[in-house]
């Protein structure tokens, strides 16, 4: 029997790449976010299909990302580490010619006197209070790092998905009070911050959940289809249980079809039954638990029996799916499991 398959659909990421520099606007460089494995679709095959789609700049979390992502694209593309130059990086980073984004005054210091002339960028704290240098430390090394000629001075915003949020013009206030009148790029906005206008694209954007058709891009194009085999299907008297703690009851003659995918292929066990896959158009609702590998799904109302059913498409992206398992598509997309059959368009 085949398993699920999970299709990625490069057209639509670089489409939804090209939409994010449009909105980024004229003289904006865009880059893109590829970290955890390109957000769980394949750091190589994503990252060369934006490559040639135009993308100059990636975005990784740390240095192993990096390495990887040099091997696939070869030389040319600037990376940037947001984690920065930490203990042991060193050689990696020369080899593969990757940019940290300093996030402190050790990194600083580790850098300059391992790599002294190696491309660097730094990252500054505007009050999200998770990476980067606070604005006394600021204060204190900019004249420095500044003579050292940064490849980039960022912040990240920490409400961008909330456009009405007071703390969006909170940070970008900080970030002007910190940067203004610096001789380098600067950049604030992933995709929320693209989203909330050109006052906060700067020198270049980084687009990230977007590009992979996730909210807050709303009209972004679906880039992730799964589509999951039916295993067996069986008839279900009223008041027969399903699944495990019985926790679906049949009020009606039943018919429920067992498909070959659960939370070990990041179908989050808590949401339950409140989704539903697809048969074409038609809804069918998860019937009781999600278990591991399987889920049963209630397709009484189909006129036949469909060899497979649709979790992820155009009818359901991730955000639904993240909606009923009150998480974010963030989770849902870096979630998706290695047991899947990846195909991509």
């Amino acid at each position: 029997m085949a398993n699920a398959t999970l299709t990625i659909d490069l057209g639509a990421l670089s489409d939804n790449w090209r939409s994010l520099d449009a909105a980024s606007g004229e003289g904006v460089e865009t880059g893109a976010v590829v970290k955890a494995n390109a957000y769980g679709l394949g750091l190589a095959r994503v990252a060369r299909s934006l490559s040639e789609t135009g993308v100059r700049s990636f975005f990784v979390a740390e240095v192993q990302e990096g390495v990887a992502l040099r091997r696939a694209l070869g030389d040319g593309p600037q990376i940037f580490v947001f984690s920065g130059h930490m203990d042991g990086d060193t050689d990696a980073i020369r080899k593969f010619d990757l940019v940290p984004l300093l996030n402190s005054i050790e990194q600083m210091t580790r850098h300059f006197e391992a790599l002294s002339g190696s491309p660097f960028g730094v990252q500054l704290d505007t009050g999200m209070n998770r990476l980067g240098l606070e604005p006394a430390e600021w204060d204190a090394a900019r004249r420095i790092v500044l003579g050292q000629g940064p490849k980039l001075v960022m912040s990240h915003l920490a409400c961008a998905d909330e456009p009405d949020d007071p703390m969006n013009a909170r940070q970008l206030q900080a970030f002007h009070d910190m940067t203004d009148g610096i001789d380098a790029p600067r950049s604030l906005a992933a995709t929320g911050g693209i989203l909330l206008g050109s006052d906060y694209h700067f020198d270049m954007t980084r687009p990230g959940v977007g590009l992979y058709g996730g909210l807050p891009f709303a009209d972004a194009k679906p880039v992730v289809h799964l589509r999951v085999p039916i295993i067996q299907t069986r008839d279900v008297a009223p008041g027969e249980a399903v699944g495990y703690g019985a926790s679906w009851l049949a009020d009606e003659p039943a018919r429920i079809a067992t498909v070959q995918a659960g939370y070990a292929d990041g179908l989050i066990r808590l949401m339950g039954d409140r989704t539903v896959m697809f048969a074409g158009d038609i809804p069918c609702p998860l019937a009781g638990r999600v278990s591991m590998d399987m889920l049963t799904v209630d397709i009484t109302h189909l006129d036949e029996v469909p060899d497979h059913l649709v979790m992820l498409g155009t009818q359901q992206g991730v955000d639904d799916l993240a909606d009923a398992a009150r998480t974010i598509g963030y989770e849902i997309l870096t979630s998706l499991g290695s047991r899947y059959d990846r195909s991509y368009i």
